[in-house]
């Protein structure tokens, strides 16, 4: 998959759960959808980190 997908996705799975969270649970899930949206965010950059590595590594 491109990074760029992956990035995309995590930032929508994150929006939508805390707009989920929000509107049905009137925010009654806050420490889980933060625990998760900081699971997400540590996936994204360790995602980025690895294709930035690779292609830093093909280039020169």
């Amino acid at each position: 998959m491109k990074t760029y997908f992956v990035l995309f996705l995590v930032v929508l799975f994150m929006h939508t759960m805390t707009l989920v969270n929000v509107t049905v649970y009137d925010g009654e899930l806050n420490g889980i959808v933060l625990w998760l949206s900081t699971v997400l965010f540590l996936i994204a950059v360790i995602s980025f980190a690895t294709e930035h590595r690779a292609n830093k590594r093909t280039r020169g």
